[in-house]
Parts: structure tokens; C-alpha cells; sequence
């Protein structure tokens, strides 16, 4: 079976998309994909062949997971998603746990966006958070976009505490890609409640990395955006 998916993907592959890929996910020398490696097929296809092996057992996901190959990682990571909405209460632990376990592979912002609030923050729901807070203090940049990217379902759900916790920690973070993820959350949470986010700016936004703070304000009015830009609020 392990073959035979491999095969299937690889006959996917694109090796001029590959080269685009390798590029725009910044894989050169210290850039933040360094390393990755890239095959060149497509996430709509990815998806297609997740689906269509979802039922795989966990020893073959892993071996996808922990490859070098980026889009086998995207693959494995799909079909964990497959498998945990439609597992049982163990079953989910168990995916929840295997995701955990195998984070240090979940290493693109690909790979975290499409997969952590639909693991982790749906695991989390209705249990403690302190996962979270461990991951956000982490050193591994894509550990701690994990923490705040799981927020999101909690998001969808109108619990803002725990985002609005972890993005004050994050603050500071000296990394754009939280920058982006920590204004990505914040702006979510202003879309569903407007004078949430606007507390949270209006105590932090002059300290707040440029990046984040235009993220979060993206869909303001233009006035109030350019207010919160030149520091007049």
C-alpha cells in the first residue's frame, strides 16, 4: 500500500511547478524552508488521493509524515484530518497525540494553516489549553505558529480568551510569519466581534510589529486604519 500511494503521488509530480514551489515557500539557505523539498504537485490533487487512502493504517501515515518530501508531509497530514473527524473519541486522541508527536514535521506554514485548528483546536475544545502556551514559548517558529493557528476554531466558536492571551505573549515574536499569524487571529477575532479586538489594540497596538498590526486592521474602515497606522486612536 505504502508503494503503491507513493507511486500514485509521484505520478502527480510537476517538475516546473516544483521549481515555483521551491522558490515562494523560501527553501534557500537560511530562509524559513530551508531544505524542503518539493515535487511539484498540486493541493487539489493532494487532496483527491488523501481521500481516496484515508483509511490507511497509522505505521504508513508516518512514514509520509516524517518524509522529506513536502507535499508527502501534506499528504499525511490530510489523510490525519480525514481520519480524525471521522474517528471516534479514542481514535481522535490517539490522531491528536500522533499530530503532537510528529509536530517537528509539520514544518511550513502549508502545513500548520491547513491542519492545526482542525486537529489540535478541535481536540482542545472542551479541554485544557496549556498545550498551547507550551507551544507559543517554544523556539521552533513553526511550533509556536501552531499555538496561535490552533486558535482559530475556538475563534469559530466566539471564545476569544486563549487567542488574545497568546497573541499578547507573542507580541514580540521577532518572526513575520507570526507576525502575520498572531494579526491573521486578531483580525478573526474582530470579525466576529469588533470591540473585542479593538480592546485588545487598543492596549498594545503601538507596540505591536507592523505586520501584525496591519493584519489585524485589514478590514477596518480606512479611517480608523490609517488612525491606528499613524498612532492617533
Amino acid at each position: 500500500m505504502l508503494k503503491e500511494i507513493k507511486s500514485e503521488l509521484h505520478s502527480l509530480a510537476d517538475p516546473e511547478h516544483a521549481e515555483i514551489s521551491q522558490r515562494f515557500f523560501k527553501t534557500g539557505k537560511g530562509e524559513y524552508g530551508e531544505g524542503d523539498v518539493f515535487i511539484g504537485v498540486r493541493v487539489p490533487k493532494i487532496r483527491a488521493l488523501a481521500k481516496k487512502h484515508q483509511k490507511v493504517k497509522l505505521d504508513v501515515v508516518e512514514d509520509f509524515m516524517t518524509s522529506e518530501i513536502h507535499e508527502e508531509r501534506m499528504l499525511a497530514i490530510v489523510i490525519l484530518m480525514h481520519k480524525f473527524r471521522k474517528g471516534s473519541n479514542a481514535e481522535k486522541e490517539e490522531i491528536y497525540n500522533f499530530y503532537l508527536n510528529h509536530l517537528e514535521h509539520v514544518n511550513n506554514w502549508d502545513l500548520v494553516d491547513v491542519s492545526a485548528m482542525y486537529i489540535i483546536g478541535v481536540f482542545l475544545e472542551n479541554r485544557s489549553r496549556d498545550v498551547l502556551y507550551e507551544l507559543v514559548h517554544s523556539k521552533n517558529l513553526w511550533f509556536r505558529r501552531v499555538g496561535i493557528m490552533s486558535t482559530f476554531w475556538f475563534i469559530k466558536k466566539n471564545d476569544f480568551d486563549d487567542t488574545l492571551n497568546l497573541a499578547q505573549i507573542l507580541l514580540h515574536d521577532e518572526e513575520d510569519l507570526i507576525h502575520k499569524a498572531v494579526g491573521w487571529m486578531l483580525r478573526e477575532v474582530g470579525n466576529r466581534n469588533r470591540k473585542t479586538e479593538e480592546a485588545f489594540l487598543q492596549k498594545h497596538y503601538k507596540d505591536m510589529p507592523r505586520t501584525m498590526l496591519r493584519y489585524a486592521i485589514e478590514n477596518f474602515p480606512e479611517e480608523l486604519r490609517q488612525q491606528y497606522l499613524k498612532g492617533k486612536i
